[in-house]
């Protein structure tokens, strides 16, 4: 956004550091608001155009670990952002849903599919969606993109998305690993390719976009998850194993994303096999490392525990 001159105000509670967006900080477009979407102030609502709401716990095995929490924040604090954005008048709203609220399919599903909805993340998108799109009027333009499980290179990296993940297993141990017998499927989409469907949403006409929803990805980006696993190793190019662990995901479906690119014209510019490239290249000059940070699940366990110590310790002072 902003590449594409826009100012951009963002509002983060910062869970993950202030080290990946560190840059962004000295461009006179960018304000940084540190608060949550539960409980900020709507005065900053004031003379902004555009919502983009990608304010979440995620992603599925997150959801699970206190699901409470989830629902208030990925559901309640979203409705919330939502309703101050029309009373302060702001005029395009955009939510960032996801693919996994078709949880399980047999057939190739679309905007108007069945949902099935298999973990408290995506039930939480899944209400959030049925109590947004009433919103929209002509001065509320309400758009929601179920985008497909996102892949590549990004400020704050994670590598527990099954391409990322797929690609560091294979650099340090030269195996990529497969949950269950890797027939399950997932379409799948570039961080990049996520941006410019946001920016392509903003930029279109309200008609279009407004009271709709679209899924975000394509076509021919519809895996089973053990051929992905091949075409990583393949497009590295070095010798590999494959090493299948656990019981398969629950989630497996396969998504149709020809909605977007008729009403909007919009199309992927990124490949499973580039990005596949372009981390493992990242991983061997050292310009990624994995951290707890970079296990989306790991770093909030890391957070409630280290809350519940420190809730721990303040018991104990006051008993002394």
């Amino acid at each position: 956004m902003l590449k594409e001159g826009y100012h951009v105000v963002c509002l983060d509670r910062l869970f993950f550091g202030i080290e990946s967006i560190r840059d962004l900080l000295e461009n006179s477009r960018f304000e940084l608001i540190k608060d949550d979407v539960r409980w900020f102030s709507p005065t900053i609502l004031e003379d902004v155009d555009v919502v983009v709401d990608l304010a979440a716990l995620s992603n599925d095995p997150a959801g699970e670990l206190d699901p409470a929490k989830t629902y208030d924040i990925n559901y309640l604090g979203r409705i919330r952002v939502a309703r101050l954005s029309k009373e302060y008048g702001v005029k395009r709203y955009i939510f960032a849903s996801t693919c996994s609220v078709y949880g399980f399919q047999e057939k190739i599903v679309d905007e108007n599919s069945d949902l099935n909805p298999l973990t408290t993340y995506a039930k939480s998108a899944v209400l959030a969606e049925r109590d947004l799109l009433p919103l929209a009027c002509d001065d509320f333009v309400v758009t929601i993109l179920r985008f497909a499980t996102a892949y590549g290179f990004s400020y704050r990296m994670r590598f527990d998305l099954v391409v990322n993940a797929m690609v560091l297993s294979l650099y340090k141990k030269g195996v990529i690993r497969v949950s269950g017998d890797g027939t399950q499927k997932r379409p799948l989409v570039h961080v990049k390719d996520i941006a410019r469907a946001i920016i392509q949403v903003i930029n279109a006409d309200e008609s279009k976009v407004n009271g709709e929803i679209f899924n975000v990805g394509s076509n021919d980006q519809n895996f089973r998850i053990i051929d992905l696993a091949h075409k990583i190793g393949d497009a590295i190019g070095v010798d590999y194993e494959i090493q299948f662990y656990g019981d398969p995901d629950r989630r497996s479906y396969m998504v149709n994303f020809t909605k977007i690119k008729k009403t909007l014209g919009y199309s992927t510019q990124y490949t499973v096999e580039m990005a596949a490239r372009n981390i493992y290249r990242a991983l061997q000059e050292g310009i990624l490392k994995d951290t707890i940070k970079t296990i989306t699940v790991k770093w909030y366990k890391y957070l409630l525990e280290t809350y519940q110590f420190i809730k721990d310790i303040e018991l104990n002072n006051r008993i002394l």
